[in-house]
């Protein structure tokens, strides 16, 4: 690909942060006031893990490490690939960003009530024992 075409898809990427009671960091979007989990577009020359605690770090105020890959889901509309990662928290104190204006730590039960289908299966098959999941959605709605 020549750098002056134009790519057809994007990479982002997301953190699935889950504490020690079961369950998982969701950051509410300043733009859409959509819960989701933290993340965002890769950028290039960053690392894959470096792109994950970049986003979680922006978003958050926390610093995570990247543990495994637990899905890989494909926005077929837009033409965004996630990449979503199993995260521990190293360090940092929960803030609001530009991006964000809320956090709550959600249950498996709370998740499906607070995001749309195609956020939370990326939160709820990081619970699942055995990973990566790979699945596509029209930015709603899994397909």
């Amino acid at each position: 690909m020549s750098p002056t075409t134009t790519p057809t898809h994007s990479v982002s990427v997301a953190a699935a942060i889950i504490d020690d009671h079961g369950r998982a960091l969701a950051v509410q979007r300043r733009d859409n006031g959509q819960w989701e989990p933290p993340g965002g577009v890769l950028e290039l020359g960053e690392t894959i893990p470096e792109g994950v605690a970049r986003e979680v770090y922006e978003e958050t105020g926390l610093t995570v490490e990247p543990e495994s890959v637990t899905g890989v889901y494909k926005n077929m509309k837009h033409g965004i690939v996630a990449i979503v990662f199993r995260c521990h928290v190293t360090g940092g104190q929960l803030r609001p960003s530009d991006e964000t204006q809320a956090f709550a730590w959600l249950t498996p039960d709370e998740i499906p009530q607070r995001m749309s289908e195609a956020f939370a299966v990326r939160i709820l098959d990081a619970f699942e024992p055995t990973w990566p999941h790979v699945r596509s959605h029209d930015g709603v709605s899994l397909l």
